[in-house]
């Protein structure tokens, strides 16, 4: 190929470097020059354009990515048409992208004129995903360079392991104190897993942990004939003498391997009992936050083997992001004992909803005591010392400004509020300073709360005690406002709908503290008119 400037009289069949604009004529990047072209350039004004002409043996270059893309697919692949150089692989099923990567490595050494970029090898994909790309720099190939490219690429070197569609099976184990919600949280979590790599769970029992009775357990669920077994111990297993690993062996059963170089993820436990795999899940599986057991998961599902090897070479690249269920974070890790500072924690008051079960009147606007109730609830949140105050606005949004009028709050406006509480908290969390450590979120009807209510419940967080999920209580029945550390905003972010986080709670209950109170002001919101007559009528007061 050749490069570089051609006179017009030459210029019959040149690829034109750059798009051509002048007099009005257009010519794109990429067009090849014809008779009627050089006509209209010399009319133009053109003397000479930029561009490629081909020489004997060379490919151009939609037809040089199109065949080296069909050198790199196998089997779950398929390509896109050619153009400007490029080609995409696409997945055509939901599994993994198995990648040689030798030979992809040696096809880009051939020639800087063709590239190919892959996804890791092992990725999870699904259908429809661009999972590789060949892209020709030059606008050809020399015969000399396909050659070279298409020998290094005997076999296909990229390709999609479809996930099967197995049958699992899966055993919680109980201890005093593990509440149910957690239970009925982990088996949601796990059976979104099991859909998500095309399986079913259609087999789920609980049993105390205990190595007799888990050892029943497995034995009662293995007669149903399952493809993998999973446990979910109610405490993390931390030895191969433990009490899941022992009962899996009583249940005659092996241990193949325990530990993983994936953090989050590091305790999984993989054995087998026959042909069938057992994977005894870390407790950050409770979450549904990639981990190690989502690698293994997806491997197993798509009949690719997780050997001890496989496992142990997962370290590189096996750092994932943190998860909330992490003891220890990591940023905390590596500080000096020093006495720490109080932490920042912000508030974020939702105020745009609009009051629909009032049937007519904002709640927020009417007054108590002598204020506004959204008012009386920020005065409260200040009053309390809360560094930061972010205030979600949507219905009546001049209204509830207005309101507020004077006080030190961030505004942040909602404008799908009508779609749910969900839109506030993600607008709202958004808006947090990045120095805040956690986030008090109140509702701004609750006209029962004091500051030292508030005061208490920032009081009890303690990231370095697990104490990071604030939930206030009187007589044992959960209520509101509940405080949540930085960790989770993400994940509460993702919520949809007219709901709140409390899910959240259950899958992370060992992160809760709960902060009891004498008195109903936590659980003291006014929702309807009902409620709004009788809270008057409590007091006192006249309609």
């Amino acid at each position: 190929m050749k490069f570089g400037s051609f006179p017009i009289s030459a210029a019959d069949g040149v690829i034109l470097a750059h798009t051509y604009r002048r007099a009005g004529l257009i010519l794109k990047k990429g067009h090849v020059i014809g008779p009627e072209d050089i006509e209209a350039l010399v009319k133009s004004g053109a003397v000479e354009i930029i561009g490629a002409l081909l020489e004997p043996g060379d490919m151009g270059e939609d037809a040089a990515a199109g065949r080296v893309a069909a050198c790199v697919a196998g089997g779950g692949v398929q390509l896109s048409d050619a153009r400007t150089g490029r080609c995409n692989l696409d997945a055509t099923v939901d599994g993994i992208v198995t990648v040689d990567a030798t030979a992809i490595t040696a096809a880009n050494l051939i020639d800087e004129a063709v590239t190919i970029a892959t996804l890791a090898d092992k990725t999870a994909v699904r259908r429809g995903q661009t999972i590789a790309t060949v892209k020709i720099i030059p606008f050809a190939v020399s015969s000399q360079t396909m050659v070279g490219v298409e020998g290094a690429l005997r076999r296909p070197a990229v390709r999609v392991a479809a996930y099967q569609a197995k049958l699992f099976a899966l055993i919680n184990t109980l201890l005093p104190g593990l509440k149910p919600s957690v239970i009925e949280s982990t088996t949601l979590v796990t059976r979104e897993r099991i859909s998500s790599v095309g399986g079913t769970m259609p087999d789920v029992r609980n049993c105390e942990h205990d190595a007799a009775a888990t050892t029943i357990a497995i034995q009662e669920a293995l007669a149903a004939k399952p493809d993998i077994l999973l446990i979910a111990g109610a405490s993390a297993t931390v030895d191969r003498g433990d009490i899941v690993p022992s009962a899996i062996i009583a249940a005659g059963g092996v241990i193949d391997h325990f530990g993983m170089p994936v953090d989050p993820g590091n305790l999984l436990l993989l054995g087998r009992i026959g042909a069938v795999p057992v994977l005894v899940l870390p407790g950050c599986a409770r979450s549904r936050k990639l981990n190690g057991f989502d690698w293994v998961l997806q491997r197993l599902a798509a009949n690719i083997p997780a050997t001890r090897d496989d496992i142990m070479r997962m370290g590189a690249g096996g750092l994932l992001v943190d998860t909330p269920s992490r003891p220890l974070p990591r940023d905390r890790a590596v500080q000096p004992e020093v006495m720490p500072a109080p932490p920042h924690i912000a508030a974020l008051v939702l105020a745009a909803g609009q009051s629909r079960r009032m049937g007519g009147p904002n709640k927020l606007l009417m007054d108590v005591d002598g204020k506004l109730l959204i008012r009386k609830t920020v005065d409260t949140i200040t009053e309390a010392g809360l560094r930061d105050i972010v205030v979600v606005v949507g219905h009546q949004e001049a209204d509830i400004r207005a309101a507020l009028a004077g006080a030190s709050v961030l505004f942040v406006a909602n404008p799908d509020f009508a779609d749910g509480l969900s839109t506030s908290l993600k607008v709202g969390l958004g808006a947090m300073a990045p120095e805040a450590e956690a986030a008090l979120v109140c509702l701004g009807d609750m006209p029962l709360l004091r500051a030292d209510h508030l005061q208490q419940l920032v009081a009890g967080f303690d990231p370095v005690g697990d104490k990071l999920i604030g939930v206030p209580t009187h007589n044992g029945k959960r209520g509101n406002p509940i405080l949540w550390a930085r960790r989770f905003f993400e994940d509460i972010r993702q919520v949809s709908g007219d709901t709140g986080a409390r899910h959240l709670i259950g899958v992370h209950e060992s992160l809760v503290y709960e902060v009891e109170f004498d008195d109903t002001a936590v659980l003291t919101d006014l929702d309807t008119a009902e409620q709004w007559q009788r809270f008057r009528a409590e007091r006192g007061l006249a309609d």
